[in-house]
């Protein structure tokens, strides 16, 4: 990596701002990937989405839409690999200050030509880290020698800490990263995102720690991203140079780092001021005023790590694609354990309402009170043709008001109903509590308990049902002679009658066929049929009962909501399609600009 073409062919401006298009679009289909679950894989593709929008933030668009802009190289490195003496040398004064505690831990320091600084002192790169000016403190007798170097503002943390500096060519700066292996989260952090936005790495480490995993993982992400890196090999005793190099380069050529510049520092003592000798750092200086002072090799290096980052891109835009899928795949079967149990719930409900548990009880005792026990029995034996003669005389005087039958009728439905409806949500709590995915969604929560107003919405739920089957009779008899057989038992009457036979009905039979609860229904049929005809009762009843389904699956649809909106966050197949097709795309992009 460390030979870099020298092809001058520039960008047409119509393709730069084609990609910027591309690359706008991915950037705000990455941000709307959403990862609320927690499954395996979930917390590296977060972390993997984070990242990809902030270097497209930090680097890639900002890159593109300006192509000419100066390179920016980043030195980066290990604690005490003497990150802060190269950047010293390499302007050939002291500007950075070692030691663990220096202006780069939390404000990174950006050297530039000052011809420069228009393209830095916006928020053209790095747009989420404020700027600041650094002023330099030179050697004297009131500033002691650990304190030569750049006084930012110690406010302007979080910052980057502009420094003009005549010793820079134009069209290259240096910015001086914190450790990548901080003890700190916070510096770590920064450190990755300033070397994502790298248009080029200077990566230093020393004769005793070339081997460390930490530097290591992040020079095999320099080669998956094929971005140009110079590897300065620090503090090398003398008469080991050649040996260690070798040793080196041997690594970096099995890692794929074989094309990276390497360049030796042997160990040698610093002047008063903490400098190295001024020859030290000469083969890299002149590496990079190779790069800064022509056009084509700077436009190389651009396009070389632009190519490599969308590649990556590409790559993580798939792998995100993938983790949105099983997101889905769980929130699917998250949804199917409620859906299961709510249906279940229904089906319970419904099974009471139609099996003839409900004209038990106290059902059956206010329908017995209402209708008699005696006498109207016989009138049924002395036969059906006579009976709608008969009932307005015999309800002349019956001895309970048919709203005793309604009470009892919502009293014992309203009871299954919670029943049921507490079974759900028990055992779709449970079942998220078995799930990974859905575990971390109830996590200091109580779902298993229904909410306090269920009961209430229950209640109002089987009070509109019975409103509604008053108004279904209303209209039914409309007619002259059919309202005063209505009038003759009353509406209530009639509607009270009307939620009998429909309790009787199970699998298409009425409670004429069946005959539930001793008579029951057979008396609640043959009222009706005395009023409205058979045909019109048995429409009447499959009416109330559909009324009925509708209205429990809706109350119960509504409390499965609380379980399923907290899915909402993963989004759906049409949502996502746009994220897969942009894979290709971005193929394309760097395939095109190599």
């Amino acid at each position: 990596m460390g030979c870099v073409s020298t092809d001058p062919t520039p960008v047409p401006p119509q393709r730069a701002a084609q990609a910027v298009d591309l690359l706008s679009r991915l950037r705000s289909e990455l941000a709307g990937v959403s990862l609320p679950l927690g499954i395996d894989g979930a917390a590296e593709a977060a972390r993997v989405r984070d990242a990809a929008v902030a270097q497209l933030d930090d680097y890639v668009l900002p890159r593109y839409r300006s192509l000419d802009a100066p390179l920016l190289a980043v030195v980066g490195g290990s604690t005490g690999a003497g990150k802060s003496t190269l950047v010293n040398a390499l302007v050939g004064h002291a500007v950075t200050r070692s030691g663990a505690i220096r202006p780069t831990t939390r404000q990174p320091i950006l050297l530039h030509h000052p011809e420069d600084v228009d393209w830095f002192t916006p928020d053209r790169v790095l747009p989420n880290l404020s700027r600041t000016t650094g002023h330099r403190a030179v050697p004297g007798t009131t500033v002691p020698a650990e304190r030569v170097g750049v006084d930012p503002d110690p406010e302007a943390i979080n910052s980057l800490v502009l420094v003009a500096e005549q010793a820079l060519p134009a069209g290259l700066a240096l910015l001086d990263a914190p450790d990548i292996d901080s003890i700190a989260d916070e510096n770590r952090r920064l450190a990755g995102q300033l070397l994502s936005a790298a248009d080029l790495w200077i990566f230093v480490t020393t004769a005793n720690r070339y081997a460390d995993a930490v530097p290591w993982e992040l020079l095999l992400d320099a080669a998956a991203r094929d971005i140009t890196v110079a590897v300065v090999l620090d503090r090398v005793p003398p008469g080991v140079e050649d040996e260690v190099a070798t040793d080196l380069r041997g690594l970096l050529e099995r890692q794929g780092l074989g094309s990276a510049g390497l360049f030796v520092v042997t160990e040698s003592a610093l002047d008063v001021q903490g400098m190295l000798p001024a020859g030290a750092v000469r083969p890299l200086r002149a590496w990079l005023e190779s790069i800064a002072g022509d056009a084509g090799s700077r436009a190389a290096v651009a396009r070389r790590t632009l190519n490599g980052v969308v590649r990556q891109l590409a790559e993580k835009t798939s792998e995100l694609a993938a983790a949105e899928d099983d997101q889905r795949h769980a929130a699917a079967r998250l949804a199917g354990d409620v859906d299961s149990a709510y249906e279940q719930a229904l089906t319970g409900v419904l099974a009471s309402t139609q099996d003839g548990t409900l004209l038990r009880g106290e059902v059956l005792s206010r329908w017995q009170d209402f209708v008699g026990t005696g006498e109207f029995f016989r009138s049924l034996e002395s036969g059906i043709g006579r009976l709608r003669d008969r009932i307005t005389s015999f309800f002349r005087g019956r001895p309970a008001p048919p709203e005793e039958v309604e009470t009892a009728i919502e009293t014992g439905l309203h009871a299954v109903l919670v029943e049921q409806a507490a079974a759900a949500s028990e055992e779709s709590a449970q079942r998220w509590r078995q799930d990974a995915a859905g575990r971390a969604l109830v996590t200091g929560q109580d779902p298993a308990r229904l909410p306090a107003d269920f009961s209430d919405r229950a209640a109002a739920e089987i009070r509109g049902w019975q409103g509604d089957l008053i108004a279904l009779i209303e209209h039914e008899g409309a007619g002259k002679r059919t309202m005063a057989r209505i009038s003759a038992l009353g509406v209530n009457g009639v509607a009270v009658t009307l939620m009998i036979v429909s309790f009787a009905a199970t699998g298409g039979l009425l409670g004429i066929e069946v005959g539930i609860a001793g008579g029951t229904a057979v008396v609640a049929q043959k009222l009706l049929e005395s009023i409205f005809g058979e045909d019109a009762v048995r429409r009447l009843a499959q009416r109330s009962q559909a009324n009925l389904v509708d209205r429990i699956t809706g109350l119960l649809q509504a409390d499965a909501r609380r379980f399923t909106a907290l899915l909402d966050g993963v989004r759906d197949q049409e949502e996502t399609g746009q994220l897969r097709t942009l894979a290709p795309e971005l193929r394309r992009l760097a395939g095109r600009e190599g």
